[in-house]
């Protein structure tokens, strides 16, 4: 038997899918500028003189790459409220996908501060500065020029790893897919459109990314 393609539902369903992408933006959005702020303090942490933080970041960072993203997201939604702790599902998601981000990136950002030399840093101790302005003026802006294109990378895959709060009944992208596909009935062109979708939100991020590098980090962003 021949399967006929049938795209008719498709207008009617545009709403609901510029919902779903707008929810997928807005999680991403968050997750970024939370995610890198944490990653920035964690990371600098990591490099401190007191032993038990160091640890206790290293600790955190290899939990979360070395579990699922889907069990840390159950965790959070599912195992925290048997502890008094009830979050609704978007602060859920992105308190997972901030707390998961921030783990990659911690290692972005500590890779990028490591490789620039040491003798700047000694050069501006020398010239009176104190170590966090040295840290904030000096090391920070060079280590995110070197690392841009590996974290910008790393946005966009959390963006396409959001589809699994859908999980959790996050009205996101995948979440509005799987909805439509069950009024339609056509699975087919239903995630055919969502992968499209998806495609144009990470080209479009990327794009995104690497003009706010060069305006911001002109010297280091390809």
């Amino acid at each position: 038997m021949s399967y006929s393609l049938d795209f008719g539902w498709l207008y009617d369903a545009l709403w609901a899918i510029a919902r779903g992408a707008s929810m997928t933006v807005l999680l991403i959005a968050v997750t970024t500028v939370f995610g890198t702020l944490i990653s920035i303090v964690l990371a600098a942490g990591r490099r401190s003189k007191i032993p038990l933080l160091r640890q206790a970041i290293t600790a955190y960072v290899e939990l979360i790459r070395n579990t699922p993203f889907l069990v840390q997201l159950f965790f959070i939604y599912f195992g925290l409220p048997s502890l008094g702790i009830r979050l609704d599902p978007i602060a859920a998601a992105i308190l997972a996908m901030t707390l998961n981000m921030a783990a990659y990136t911690t290692e972005i950002v500590g890779a990028g501060l490591d490789a620039v030399p040491t003798g700047q840093k000694e050069a501006a101790l020398a010239l009176g500065l104190r170590p966090r302005q040295v840290f904030v003026k000096i090391v920070l802006p060079q280590a995110l020029q070197i690392i841009f294109p590996a974290l910008t990378s790393q946005v966009v895959i959390m963006m396409l790893e959001s589809a699994v709060v859908s999980q959790i009944s996050v009205s996101e992208l995948t979440y509005e897919g799987d909805m439509l596909q069950a009024r339609t009935f056509r699975a087919f062109e239903t995630y055919f459109i969502i992968t499209l979708v998806y495609l144009a939100l990470s080209i479009g991020l990327r794009r995104l990314l690497v003009g706010v590098g060069r305006a911001t980090l002109p010297a280091g962003v390809s």
